[in-house]
C-alpha cells in the first residue's frame, strides 16, 4: 500500500469543505457552538494509535473552519485512552477495543461513537521472501513455534517477533482474529505504531503487525491463507482482522465535543478522509460484528 501524501490530501479537503455548502463545512458550521468563532473549546483526545493518524488529520481541517477550537491527539494504546475518558483526565477515548472488553472501565457511564473501521495486517520485512502464511503458519510464527523464514518457504532467516505492548487494542484485535486467542512470545514490546513500522522495515528477518494506515512501500504486508489485506475484503470479512475505531466520551459530554464526532460521521470527511487514509468508512462496510464477535 502507498503512503498517502497527507499535505495533498489535507489540502483537497479543504477545498472540498470550502466548495457550495459541502455536507462537512454545514455540519461544522451548525453542529459547533452558536457563537462558533468567539467561544474557545479545548479538546483532548487520548488512546490507540490506530486511530491517532485519522484523528490528528480530521482535527486540522476542523479547527482550519472552527479556529475557537483547539484539539489535541495523542497516542498511548486503546487502554490509556479508555481509562483516562472514564477518570474524565481527557474529553475523548480513542480505541479500538470496546470498553467492555477493558478491565476496570465503566462502560455504561461513557457513550460509544463508531466513527470507522481499522483493518490490521501482519507485516514483514521486505526481505524475507514470503508474502503469504497460511493461518497455523501465522499463529506458529508468533507463538514461537517457527523461528525460521525457511520454515514457511522464505529465507534462510530467523524470525524475529515485534509486539506492541499490554494494553493496545491493535495487540488485542490481533490476537482475537488472527492468532485465535493464544498469547505471542515473549519479545521485544513497543508503545507505538510508528515505533513498529521503522523496526521492521530497518530490522532483517522481523515481522509484527499493523493498522492499514502505517503500511507503506518500506514494508510487506503478508496475505493469510491467500487472502490480501485490503479494505474490500475487510468490507465482506474476507480479511478477518479487523476492528471498529471507537471514539468514547462521556454521557454527559459537551455538545462542542460531540460536534467534532459529528463532524467525522458526515459523508463528505468519510469519503474524503477516513477511506483516503486507508480506514474503511462505516457505511462502507457489508457486515456487522458484535461485541460477542457474532458476525451479522
Amino acid at each position: 500500500m502507498k503512503k498517502i501524501a497527507l499535505t495533498i490530501l489535507f489540502s483537497g479537503v479543504l477545498l472540498i469543505a470550502a466548495g457550495c455548502g459541502s455536507s462537512a463545512t454545514e455540519s461544522s458550521d451548525s453542529s459547533a457552538s452558536g457563537s462558533a468563532s468567539s467561544k474557545k473549546v479545548e479538546i483532548t483526545a487520548v488512546g490507540s494509535t490506530a486511530l491517532q493518524p485519522l484523528v490528528e488529520n480530521i482535527a486540522d481541517i476542523y479547527q482550519t473552519d472552527n479556529p475557537n477550537y483547539s484539539i489535541e491527539v495523542q497516542g498511548g494504546g486503546s487502554g490509556t485512552g479508555l481509562s483516562q475518558v472514564s477518570t474524565g483526565a481527557v474529553e475523548i477515548g480513542n480505541s479500538d477495543i470496546y470498553a467492555e472488553e477493558k478491565d476496570g472501565i465503566d462502560a455504561e457511564a461513557l457513550t460509544d461513537h463508531q466513527i470507522a473501521v481499522v483493518g490490521i495486517a501482519p507485516v514483514a520485512n521486505k526481505e524475507v521472501g514470503v508474502t503469504n502464511l497460511t493461518s497455523a503458519q501465522l499463529v506458529d510464527i508468533f507463538t514461537g513455534k517457527i523461528k525460521n523464514w525457511q520454515e514457511v518457504g522464505g529465507k534462510d532467516q530467523e524470525i524475529l517477533v515485534v509486539n506492541r505492548a499490554a494494553g493496545s487494542g491493535t495487540r488485542a484485535t490481533f490476537e482475537k482474529w488472527a492468532l485465535d486467542g493464544q498469547q505471542p512470545v515473549s519479545s521485544q514490546e513497543q508503545d507505538s505504531s510508528g515505533t513498529v513500522r521503522k523496526i521492521v522495515a530497518e530490522t532483517p528477518g522481523a515481522i509484527s503487525y499493523l493498522a492499514f494506515s502505517y503500511i507503506d512501500e518500506g514494508l510487506l504486508g503478508l496475505s493469510v491463507d491467500d487472502v490480501k489485506p485490503t479494505p474490500e475484503n475487510v468490507a465482506d470479512n474476507s480479511w478477518k482482522i479487523w476492528s471498529y475505531e471507537h471514539m468514547y466520551t462521556a454521557k454527559d459530554a459537551p455538545k462542542e465535543v460531540t460536534a467534532f464526532i459529528e463532524y467525522i460521521l458526515t459523508d463528505d470527511v468519510q469519503k474524503n478522509v477516513v477511506e483516503q487514509l486507508n480506514y474503511i468508512p462505516i457505511t462502507s462496510m457489508k457486515v456487522e460484528r458484535g461485541l460477542d464477535g457474532e458476525v451479522k
